[in-house]
């Protein structure tokens, strides 16, 4: 206790070194806490992108390009399936329900999803939540639309807006588009940070309606282009889509479905566990999170070598007050304890600041980056990865404190108490 009471008093004297060491070590703790929050929060994020769902059907491709085209809009299908193979799908009594989807067109940029009404009851992202409606509601007649929120917030739109579905994913539409058919925008969904913010929702029936007399690819002309109340009198039924979302009546029953449908023999399909894909994926893109936490490893080291620094610094400062100690009757040990305490003392600080300060940060902040982004902080007790790394920063500091005290332990009495010109 003594010790501790000394260790205190000589910070307390040096308190403007003191506390920029402090500083330095809980701005180095707020970094790196902060990038292993943001890893964890996008890593969840990326992987409640959807939630619920238990398989993916599409054309025979490989698990992330699958995963990649039916949930981000990233790229393109390598073939369409059937619906009568979903349709047989359907039928298997492990099935619960299944959501087609359609893709292929896009809006200014964004991507344009043909699906069934029942998509904004069964599609799930972060933690089993539901889609909802910010404006409007969802699409009941064949030329309505159902926006995300980005679509609305960057092109401005709002319930009643028209707009027209462009032929092919490009943004620019080289005048392939279906300016002849527009839609009315009937809802626009609440934000998820989500691809689901950067989608045109409309009918699978509507796709099949714009696509009337585009046989090969190419615009319909003269006697072939058909009106819109051409096409609402027509029997429209897609005859196949992109790809599928599948849930379950019980998770038992997964594998068996998913070893049925790779070996459906009436069509080249394929069905992913979405969380096997997403963890595939991720080890892809996994490189760039181990980057910025090397880099805040490294600045918490630095922090913690300009704390060495400042205390080999103030030796020579400190010479006559060991040596004072030491005439006292304090032993050589007893100074080495000292300088450790006193870099003990530092770090704890450091982190109990740094720590406290971050999750002040997340309070304030982790609404709006939720909403504005979808990466999910929130508050929670430190995760076992952060404990081990606080500790880790503790030994570190301990260790930091080594150095100095060495120096110290080998000072002698005579030295400090003889005068230096």
């Amino acid at each position: 206790m003594i010790i501790a009471r000394l260790a205190w008093a000589s910070l307390m004297n040096r308190w403007l070194t003191s506390l920029l060491t402090i500083i330095a070590i809980a701005l180095s703790i707020i970094l790196l806490l902060g990038v292993e929050k943001v890893r964890v929060g996008s890593k969840a994020g990326f992987l409640n992108t959807i939630s619920g769902t238990d398989l993916i059907v599409g054309a025979r491709a490989g698990d992330v390009q699958l995963l990649l085209y039916s949930v981000f809009r990233i790229g393109n299908a390598t073939n369409n399936i059937s619906m009568e193979t979903l349709r047989d799908i359907e039928r298997r009594p492990e099935v619960k329900w299944l959501v087609p989807i359609s893709l292929g067109d896009s809006h200014r940029g964004f991507r344009v999803m043909g699906t069934s009404s029942t998509y904004f009851d069964h599609y799930r992202y972060r933690r089993n939540t539901m889609l909802k409606f910010e404006q409007g509601k969802p699409f009941d007649d064949l030329f309505e639309a159902v926006i995300g929120a980005d679509v609305a917030e960057r092109l401005n739109y709002r319930v009643g807006s028209k707009i027209v579905v462009a032929h092919g994913a490009g943004k620019i539409s080289f005048g392939a588009d279906h300016s002849d058919k527009p839609f009315v925008v009937a809802g626009i969904l609440a934000a998820t940070g989500t691809p689901v913010d950067r989608t045109v929702h409309v009918s699978l029936e509507a796709i099949e309606a714009i696509h009337v007399g585009w046989d090969g690819g190419s615009a319909p002309r003269g006697d072939q282009i058909r009106s819109e109340e051409e096409v609402r009198a027509m029997q429209l039924e897609p005859k196949v889509v992109t790809a599928a979302y599948i849930g379950l009546k019980s998770k038992i029953g997964v594998f068996s479905l998913q070893s049925f449908i790779n070996q459906y023999k009436q069509e080249p399909v394929t069905a992913i566990l979405p969380g096997v894909a997403f963890a595939q994926l991720w080890s892809l893109v996994g490189t760039a999170e181990t980057a910025l936490m090397v880099i805040s490893l490294m600045v918490v080291f630095t922090a913690f070598f300009g704390m060495v620094i400042s205390i080999l610094g103030s030796l020579n400062e400190r010479r006559r007050e060991m040596a004072i100690l030491r005439a006292i009757g304090a032993r050589p040990f007893q100074v080495f304890i000292l300088f450790v305490v006193e870099a003990t003392v530092l770090a704890v600080v450091g982190i109990a600041l740094g720590t406290g300060i971050l999750y002040v940060i997340v309070l304030v902040t982790w609404p709006i980056l939720e909403q504005a982004t979808g990466l999910y902080l929130g508050l929670s007790w430190p995760g076992t990865q952060e404990i081990i790394y606080l500790l880790i920063i503790l030994a570190s500091g301990i260790i930091a404190g080594i150095i100095p005290a060495i120096r110290a332990y080998s000072l002698s009495l005579s030295d400090g108490l003889s005068i230096r010109l």
